[in-house]
C-alpha cells in the first residue's frame, strides 16, 4: 500500500538568509526568505520554523506566506544572531499542480554568515541558502 502513494518532490524552491538595513533598528540584521523558483504559482505557503542546539531550542514558529506567484520570494521572518550557532530548521508545505508538497531546510550551526553567501538574482543580494 505504502508504494502506491505518490510523494511529490518540492523543487525550484529556497529558503535563503540575508543581511539587510533594518530601519527600525538603525541596524544590518539578518532576515529569512522564502524564494518560488517555480514557473507557476504556489498556494497556501506555511513555514514552521525551530532552532536547537544540544542543551537548548527555539520556540516553533509558524508562518503563513499565502499564494506567491512565479519568480518571487516572501519575507519569513528575522532571526537574531543569538541562534547562528543552532542547527535552524524550515520546514514549508505549498500546494501547487493539485498536490501538497512539502520540504525541510536547513541551516547547519554557525553557517549563517557573510562569508557563505551567494549572489541570488531574485532577491539582488548576497545570501545564505540552506540545504
Amino acid at each position: 500500500m505504502k508504494r502506491d502513494i505518490e510523494i511529490p518532490i518540492a523543487k525550484n524552491i529556497q529558503i535563503v538568509a540575508t543581511k539587510e538595513w533594518d530601519k527600525d533598528f538603525t541596524a544590518q540584521t539578518w532576515n529569512v526568505y522564502f524564494i518560488n523558483n517555480r514557473e507557476e504559482s504556489v498556494e497556501a505557503v506555511l513555514v514552521l520554523s525551530r532552532g536547537q542546539s544540544e542543551d537548548k531550542k527555539t520556540s516553533t514558529l509558524r508562518h503563513g506566506l499565502g499564494n506567491l506567484p512565479a519568480h518571487t520570494g516572501a519575507k519569513i521572518e528575522f532571526i537574531n544572531e543569538a541562534v547562528f550557532g543552532f542547527t535552524n530548521e524550515y520546514l514549508v508545505t505549498f500546494f501547487a499542480e493539485g498536490k501538497l508538497f512539502e520540504r525541510t531546510f536547513v541551516f547547519e550551526p554557525h553557517s549563517i554568515s557573510e562569508k557563505n553567501t551567494v549572489f541570488i538574482d531574485l532577491m539582488g543580494q548576497e545570501c545564505v541558502v540552506a540545504k
